[in-house]
């Protein structure tokens, strides 16, 4: 796939994907916000901003990229083994959730990653724009993770597109401030991670927050035990956020760079 036309089909997905949950969320919000969005917005799209300028300048090479090189090179076990396209795009499809999903679990329970990936959890509401806000050292070595997996399973290219696609929009999905239908949401549930699935995640109780690590798929959660399905306090509630960073000022884009790099009680 053409570099440029893969960035050009990401982009036009991402801006579609945004303005329907934007507009949803305005339509009929789950819960009311506590900072807003004028403040909190241009903040969370600026960290979006500095890790797309931060992956361009430290790895051009996008995970599709890869995967052509694998698939051309004839790297990769889906290579040696000959997989059909449809075997591969299904099988490529899972493993790269799981990874992800483990790399989630991972970052929660290690604590030099958990400083890194805390900045995710430190908004004082989710929304649609708490799915694209990661550190920009997180979104490195998740980016590393993802090529090396791809060429140890050569992993088609189709797939990582349809994955990496997928990714970025069921994260804003299940990041948005909206409201369903409660049999919608338990239908929907068993085949995506919804809002109400992902919000018990970013509650402040840590026993919650180390629950629900999914972002396509719930079914790691339930085969590994860590799905929660409500949160205690109920979802309007629950407290969003980390004990540590609980000023808004820590909303802004300098603060929320810093955050992994400044010790818990300078927030307070």
């Amino acid at each position: 796939m053409d570099p440029s036309l893969e960035i050009t089909l990401r982009l036009a997905c991402f801006a579609t994907v945004f303005a329907a949950l934007a507009a949803w969320e305005l339509i009929a919000p789950r819960r009311p916000l506590t900072v807003g969005r004028l403040w909190r917005w241009p903040n969370n799209l600026g960290v979006l901003v500095v890790d797309a300028l931060t992956v361009r300048v430290v790895i051009p090479t996008a995970v599709v990229g890869a995967a052509l090189f694998a698939a051309g090179a004839g790297w990769g076990l889906f290579n040696w083994l000959q997989f059909r396209l449809s075997i591969g795009l299904v099988l490529g499809f899972l493993i790269l959730d799981f990874v992800i999903w483990a790399q989630h679990f991972v970052f929660h329970h290690v604590p030099l990653l958990w400083r890194l990936h805390r900045m995710h959890h430190a908004d004082l509401d989710i929304d649609v724009t708490t799915g694209v806000r990661f550190h920009p050292f997180e979104i490195l070595i998740s980016l590393a993770l993802k090529i090396a997996t791809v060429l140890i399973f050569g992993i088609p290219p189709v797939a990582v597109f349809v994955f990496e696609v997928m990714l970025n929009a069921t994260s804003m999905f299940n990041h948005a401030n909206v409201r369903m239908p409660a049999w919608l949401d338990r239908i929907l549930r068993l085949v995506v991670v919804t809002p109400d699935m992902h919000r018990v995640h970013h509650s402040v109780l840590r026993h919650e927050t180390d629950s629900n690590f999914g972002f396509n798929l719930p079914w790691w959660d339930w085969l590994f035990r860590t799905y929660r399905r409500e949160p205690q306090a109920g979802h309007q509630g629950m407290t969003i956020g980390i004990p540590q960073f609980r000023d808004p000022k820590e909303t802004r884009l300098d603060r929320m760079l810093t955050q992994p790099f400044r010790n818990d009680q300078d927030a307070t």
